[in-house]
């Protein structure tokens, strides 16, 4: 067995043979049956054919010298005694009949040498049929000595002396019928032996050839999932639409595709994280390392310091408490978005008073830089329809980054422009750029752009107005220059 067939279910073959052996015994049953019914029928109407004159040749040879009922109306017993001697001399079966124009049983030498309780009457309506056919069609007629039973006959009309009847000839009689069914039981012996045979030979053949063909392109399919399965995540179905099991080829193929997508996905996650922990546990490092300094100097020289100073170092510790309350909040915030755990709650509201309100918040940091923070173009009233708290921590995130990346006596600049059915929104800054090797990265979770800088974070801002956006169906991009500056730029709908 090749290497492919060992890759099919054992279970999966087994199930196929016996369903083919099952249909072919079935076929073979059913042939043997039908084989051995018509066959009788055909040698019932052959038997039925050749004799079919017979109850006429009686009636014109017998009747003509002799009357079938004597002077006294009774039936003449002699003469049918010699007529069922003559005709048993030449076939034992048959059984010959007198009746009276009604049907009924006037004489039969079988009953009165015969232990079985005989009918009183047959039907006339096969015989009619039967004279008025000349026996030319196949009729089954009563059997007198077996109520339950049809058998073949051959019938003739008679009219003696003024009495009329028929003569009915039993062709096939009991001991035919007993000769018969042990003939035909050999025969269907014979015949189950030599078709059960010639099944299993028929069977095995078809099975193989049908089983292998079949198979073949689900043998082949399961080689590849196997490959797929061992390691091999380049292992595909070549030509799924030319597959007699195409559907199962094409999902396959889009599982495997999907699975290695997931699978790069994870170990980019996985890199992505690695440099988040690496990076927050720098940021957290650092504040806790000057925490720790300054809150140290002030238990160990508490008494030799002024009072100027102990102001300085508790300034200072709360500037690193700060840092480390915003590192946690943003690593909360993020977790959340990522988890999809906010659903955005969306409303009408006046994109313009939010912006000015920000901007009167970040008036005081920008001036300590000396950076000219203003609103462009907020003369005009821009209501939008979004959720107006992740919009204004959006907005927070960009104006804080510009600010944080821009050099004394820059500009930060946020503008709002009517475009259409949307507000678009523009964060510009004058700071000292973003590398273009960088830019695709830049809302990238967990990703740092500007290693290199004085001025690392943990890179979550970015990131988080990146998930903001994506809940309000918008995207935001960014158009930098180094040393020229940076455009945040994204859309929001018009509140109607």
């Amino acid at each position: 067995m090749s290497t492919s067939e060992k890759t099919l279910t054992p279970r999966l073959v087994k199930k196929l043979w016996v369903a083919f052996i099952s249909i072919i015994f079935l076929m073979g049953a059913s042939y043997v049956f039908i084989t051995g019914y018509f066959a009788n029928k055909y040698n019932q109407a052959t038997a039925q054919r050749v004799n079919s004159n017979i109850a006429n040749h009686i009636i014109e040879e017998k009747f003509q010298n002799a009357s079938p009922f004597l002077e006294d109306g009774s039936v003449n017993k002699p003469l049918f005694g010699d007529l069922m001697h003559d005709m048993m001399a030449v076939n034992r079966s048959i059984e010959v009949y007198l009746l009276d124009d009604k049907g009924g049983i006037l004489y039969s030498v079988v009953l009165d040498h015969s232990d079985d309780a005989p009918a009183k009457k047959v039907s006339l309506a096969p015989i009619q049929s039967f004279i008025a056919d000349k026996g030319a069609n196949y009729i089954l007629g009563d059997n007198p000595r077996n109520a339950n039973t049809k058998t073949i006959f051959s019938a003739a009309a008679f009219d003696q002396n003024g009495r009329k009847g028929y003569m009915y000839i039993i062709l096939a009689g009991k001991e035919f019928q007993l000769v018969s069914d042990n003939l035909l039981g050999q025969y269907f012996i014979k015949l189950g032996i030599g078709t059960t045979l010639l099944t299993m030979l028929f069977a095995l053949l078809v099975g193989l050839s049908s089983i292998w063909f079949l198979t073949k392109n689900l043998r082949l399919i399961t080689g590849i999932v196997r490959r797929f399965q061992e390691g091999d995540l380049n292992a595909r179905i070549k030509n799924p639409e030319k597959s007699d099991i195409e559907v199962f080829a094409n999902s396959f193929n889009d599982m495997a595709d999907t699975i290695v997508g997931n699978i790069d996905q994870m170990k980019s996650v996985d890199t992505l994280r690695r440099e988040l922990i690496a990076n927050v546990s720098h940021d957290l490092r650092t504040p806790l390392a000057v925490l720790k300094g300054y809150v140290e100097t002030l238990q160990m020289k508490k008494d030799s310091l002024s009072e100027s100073e102990k102001e300085e170092y508790l300034d200072i510790t709360h500037s690193n408490i700060d840092k480390l309350s915003k590192l946690i909040n943003q690593l909360f915030e993020y977790s959340k978005l990522e988890a999809e755990q906010v659903t955005p709650v969306k409303e009408p509201f006046s994109i313009t008073e939010l912006s000015y309100d920000l901007i009167a918040k970040f008036k005081v940091i920008a001036a300590q830089k000396n950076i000219s923070l203003a609103l462009d173009k907020g003369e005009e009233n821009s209501m939008v329809f979004a959720d107006v708290s992740l919009v204004e921590r959006a907005l927070q995130n960009l104006i804080e980054n510009a600010i944080k990346y821009t050099q004394s006596d820059g500009s930060v600049t946020l503008s709002i422009t009517r475009k259409g059915k949307n507000i678009e929104i523009n964060i510009t800054d004058t700071g000292s750029g973003i590398p273009k090797n960088e830019q695709p990265f830049i809302f990238d979770r967990f990703k740092q752009v500007n290693k290199n800088s004085k001025k690392q974070g943990s890179g979550l801002g970015l990131a988080i107005v990146k998930k903001i956006m994506d809940l309000h169906g918008t995207t935001i991009t960014v158009l930098s220059k180094p040393k020229e500056g940076s455009s945040f730029v994204f859309n929001l709908p018009v509140a109607l």
